[in-house]
């Protein structure tokens, strides 16, 4: 991403504050052998930077400051743990001129906060986004600068639920190293190997081809794993007949691929499970059809449902509508980016969010768990398939196997 963005990403943000007021993003480590791609992704979309326990403040006030605070140079614990970053290398990548050190970060705080000045910082609203550090600091202010706090998360969400064509980019080449994943997969996948052996080869398949890290832990599940909808033990053996379903991505510089596939382990699908197959390929060609500006993932799930519905009660699997929940039971759709569940505002679909189409069928007692899976860039009129070489026709996948 080009230094332009991360300065016009800060502009955005400082134009939805209120005047006279603070803005506060910590970059901690979330636990003790993250890796630099586990960077905060707030602090990361508004700085390009990759390195741990630093502060970035934006102020509105009479005068638009930024300030960005970092680590001194300790020589000695560098020869354990790496070169830590440099105030011109800093500046070259964020563009943010004004840099300190971040032992002087409350000092400089307190010169900042005037009276009535506000104080926005981001607020914990699941177990998988790590602010605790951020919870003390706002303690810590209200009790030292009797600040008024306001929740900036929205202000977050709205910007980072459309992407700029560079995040777009990165998106796109973590599915094509997705799908080398899969290939390797595919060329390897057969009868009486174990789950996590046949994961291995898309973790060497993806690392070979530069992916930085995942975008969640990969779900290999054959045969009846495959109809819970996130099974991560990945150690049964996989049986001849069975289909072994793949929910898994590579992430590049943060920015992730989520792609769903279901393989016959043999190379050969069953009748029944060709029929399932079928039904939850064509739900989601026609939610591709559909996803386009004005639509919400609500209204994109209740195409799926009612869809489903006609043909599962063609097979004799439904009576009602309620019932179809019994053999799907999750959103067809969510927003994708830095986090596979991206940090969002789920309103109607604008040009530039990306998100997921991922229908899903799972049925214990025909011992078949489906699930297909692409990521969709919206359009000004309709949508872009990011994962559109991934093979996924029954033909294509029988064909590749064989081979």
């Amino acid at each position: 991403v080009f230094i332009m963005d991360y300065i016009q990403r800060r502009k955005n943000v400082i134009n939805e504050m209120k005047e006279n007021s603070i803005f506060v993003f910590f970059n901690v480590r979330p636990f003790e052998d993250a890796s630099k791609y586990d960077v905060d992704r707030n602090f990361y979309y508004l700085t390009g930077l990759l390195e741990f326990d630093n502060i970035l403040v934006l102020k509105k006030g009479k005068e638009i400051s930024e300030k960005l605070y970092i680590h001194r140079i300790d020589l000695q614990q560098e020869k354990w743990t790496g070169k830590t970053i440099r105030k011109d290398e800093a500046i070259k990548i964020s563009g943010i001129q004004n840099i300190d050190y971040i032992d002087n970060f409350y000092a400089d705080l307190t010169k900042m906060v005037e009276a009535d000045t506000c104080l926005y910082t981001l607020f914990k609203e699941d177990d998988s986004l790590n602010y605790s550090y951020e919870e003390v600091f706002r303690k810590k202010v209200q009790t030292d600068f009797n600040l008024t706090l306001i929740n900036g998360n929205n202000i977050l969400k709205k910007y980072r639920s459309i992407k700029d064509n560079e995040e777009v980019e990165l998106i796109r080449k973590a599915n094509l190293i997705t799908n080398e994943g899969l290939k390797a997969i595919l060329s390897n996948l057969k009868p009486g190997l174990l789950e996590y052996q046949v994961e291995s080869y898309f973790d060497q398949a993806i690392k070979f081809n530069g992916a930085t890290g995942y975008s969640f832990p990969t779900i290999a599940a054959s045969g009846i794993n495959g109809t819970c909808l996130h099974y991560s033990e990945n150690n049964s053996i996989i049986n001849d007949g069975d289909l072994i379903l793949f929910d898994l991505g590579a992430s590049l510089n943060t920015y992730c691929a989520d792609i769903s596939r279901t393989y016959p382990a043999n190379g050969k699908f069953t009748e029944r499970q060709k029929l399932v197959y079928n039904i939850v390929l064509n739900g989601q060609k026609l939610i591709e059809s559909k996803a386009k500006p004005g639509y919400t993932t609500r209204e994109l799930n209740q195409i799926l449902v009612d869809y489903f519905y006609d043909e599962l009660k063609k097979i004799g699997l439904v009576n009602t509508k309620e019932e179809v929940f019994k053999y799907y039971f999750h959103g067809v759709s969510h927003h994708l980016g830095m986090d596979c569940h991206d940090f969002c505002i789920y309103d109607s679909l604008k040009p530039g969010a990306v998100i997921s189409n991922e229908p899903g069928l799972y049925i214990p007692e025909w011992n078949i768990g489906i699930r297909i899976e692409d990521d969709l860039l919206i359009t000004e009129n309709g949508n872009i398939n990011l994962s559109a070489g991934v093979t996924k026709e029954i033909d294509e996948i029988e064909d590749f196997m064989s081979r």
